[in-house]
């Protein structure tokens, strides 16, 4: 498996591919904005996206959606059964994909928003903006800030303390690492 990172520089949003290398497939995570170093880095290795994951519906890590699936047929997996007006391959509670010939766990974590969906691929966790670096994502009541603790501890901060945590937003950080340094928790 291998992991490329792009930014969306309006939004500092970020975008991962995971490619199998075995069988040169793709999953889109979070298509915030499609570059000509996007579309250059899967052309010109003969990688094919056979699927977006989106970690929940919004525009600053999803505006780049209707754009890749001009360019690329991938299905598209998310809590919600529509997004921008693309029907998706609607996902709920926990439960495992295979995608490009990747096993795919997926898990809710609410709070930030309510579809806020976590992907772990191997030993790393796409997180949307769950968690990032030293941070948590936003919310708008007390009552979801709770939810989204609780989610975090139970969910993300079980896991090994060697687990990658790639953000929606910020630098790539580790389970051991919010353990000991993320005061929002």
């Amino acid at each position: 498996m291998k992991i490329y990172f792009h930014l969306n520089i309006e939004s500092f949003s970020n975008c991962y591919s995971v490619v199998n290398e075995k069988t040169s497939e793709a999953v889109i995570i979070d298509p915030g904005k499609i570059t000509k170093e996007m579309i250059n880095q899967l052309e010109d290795n003969n990688y094919r996206p056979v699927a977006v994951l989106v970690t929940h519906n919004h525009e600053d890590q999803l505006r780049g959606l209707k754009t890749f699936l001009k360019i690329y047929d991938a299905d598209v997996y998310a809590a919600e059964s529509n997004i921008f007006g693309i029907q998706t391959k609607v996902i709920h509670g926990e439960g495992k994909l295979n995608l490009a010939g990747l096993e795919i766990e997926y898990f809710p974590v609410p709070g930030h928003s309510p579809d806020s969906i976590v992907y772990k691929i191997g030993t790393v966790l796409f997180s949307g903006d769950v968690i990032g670096a030293g941070t948590i994502g936003e919310t708008n009541s007390n009552y979801s800030k709770m939810i989204l603790k609780r989610g975090i501890e139970q969910k993300i901060l079980s896991q090994q303390e060697d687990t990658t945590i790639m953000p929606g937003h910020g630098p790539i950080t580790t389970v051991a690492a919010e353990r000991s340094f993320n005061i929002d928790i």
